[in-house]
């Protein structure tokens, strides 16, 4: 009988102590403080999107044109042009746009923006955000129902937006379907397979949401790198790092750049026979930068039918030309092409974009994506005032895009992450 009770008084003791730790409620993670003011949160959202908007702007009139060509037509491109070029679904989508106008590398930010504030307070996956792309694109493609065979116009006009997100939405769709086979393949031949720099595009607008927390930018880009291949994954997660560094540098451009040797959740330094190739990158741009900027080459002449002011930046294109990839837009030349002229032209704003929309290539991207790190770096209130007003305007006139409401949507997003002190 004595054992019977004892068996007992541990049973219902064990009970009551479960009872008890069931009562008590699961303590929460507090949000983070912010370290910036959402003064300064708010400069630098805006300084991001404009900053990229302008750089998109001044790649955007010769995008992959020779660097022949560029001179031949514009001279030295030092500010906003208008396009001489044809409508195309990655490209401009409106013939004839005058300087200040975009293409895809805004319209990504745009589509990044509206996919984090649909999803705030929920943990953004990659399934969620495949889904986003597969609603935009059945929404675009929803409009060509109601046509008829005489509207031409309309069917063009159509037609831009659907073609622009049809290689996403066949990788969206495998993603969400969850067949690995599909996933697969369609991410094999995704813009041919080759090595694009498909996160690159808006990976900035990720590392929006992490000021100071570098590491915890690349994880969450690197989840939403779905449309990625290896080293394209790395470089696109490190561009959303290096932007959350960015905003909390105070000018310091080694925090920025200490990213790319620091950050390395997934491990990329110990793989083996390789190592890091983003890295190698950077020491190769680094590499350029120096010997572009020798003192030797300071007193050689140009020849008179050349337009680029002097022989550094003659030598620093000629480098990256010996490192050009088959493809203008390989995640990699992106990479090279945006740390050099970053580099060689000491963050300075202005002078970064103009280095790279003179070099051609995949101009309108690198620009776009340097402006979005040197915009979060210096706030919007420090570019250039001329170029700010006309990308706003422009945009909002001839595109519909209003960035100014796309950066106060993307503001709220994030201010309701953090705690703010008074």
């Amino acid at each position: 009988m004595k054992k019977f009770n004892l068996i007992f008084l541990i049973f219902f003791g064990l009970l009551i102590l479960s009872c008890e730790q069931r009562k008590k409620p699961e303590v929460e993670a507090l949000p983070p403080v912010s370290p910036l003011s959402q003064t300064e949160l708010s400069d630098k959202i805006k300084g991001l999107l404009v900053g990229s908007a302008i750089g998109d702007a001044m790649g955007a009139p010769t995008e992959m044109w020779p660097r022949e060509d560029i001179q031949h037509t514009y001279g030295w491109v030092n500010g906003l042009d208008s396009m001489v070029r044809e409508v195309s679904p990655e490209g401009i989508w409106l013939a004839n746009l005058p300087g200040g106008g975009t293409t895809d590398d805004t319209r990504w930010k745009s589509l990044m923006v509206d996919y984090l504030a649909k999803n705030e307070g929920n943990t953004l996956e990659a399934d969620s955000f495949a889904k986003h792309i597969i609603q935009v694109y059945e929404a675009y493609f929803s409009g060509l129902k109601a046509l008829k065979p005489e509207q031409t116009s309309a069917l063009e006009r159509i037609n831009l937006k659907v073609l622009w997100l049809q290689e996403w939405y066949k990788v969206s769709l495998a993603y969400r379907e969850n067949n690995l086979e599909a996933y697969h393949n369609a991410l094999g031949k995704f813009y041919g397979g080759e090595m694009v720099c498909a996160g690159l595009l808006y990976s900035q607008a990720i590392g929006l949401m992490y000021p100071g927390r570098a590491e915890e930018a690349y994880k969450k880009a690197f989840e939403l790198s779905i449309f990625d291949l290896g080293l394209a994954k790395d470089i696109g997660s490190l561009s959303a790092a290096m932007t959350a560094a960015a905003m909390t540098a105070h000018g310091d451009q080694n925090k920025v750049l200490d990213v790319l040797r620091e950050v390395d959740p997934e491990g990329y330094f110990s793989s083996r026979l390789v190592g890091r190739s983003s890295y190698r990158v950077l020491e190769l741009a680094r590499a350029i930068v120096a010997e572009a900027k020798d003192s030797t080459l300071v007193d050689e002449k140009l020849p008179k039918e050349n337009k680029i002011p002097n022989a550094s930046i003659q030598r620093a294109y000629e480098l990256l030309d010996q490192n050009q990839q088959d493809m203008p837009f390989h995640a990699a030349e992106i990479h090279l092409q945006v740390l050099t002229a970053m580099l060689f032209n000491d963050f300075k704003f202005a002078e970064t974009l103009i280095f790279l929309t003179n070099y051609g290539r995949d101009n309108d991207t690198t620009a776009a994506i340097a402006g979005a790190i040197l915009g979060a770096f210096h706030g919007y209130e420090k570019l250039p005032k001329d170029m700010r007003e006309k990308v706003l305007k422009v945009n909002k006139s001839h595109l519909g895009i209003d960035i100014e409401e796309m950066a106060d949507k993307h503001y709220k997003t994030i201010q309701s992450l953090y705690i703010w002190p008074n």
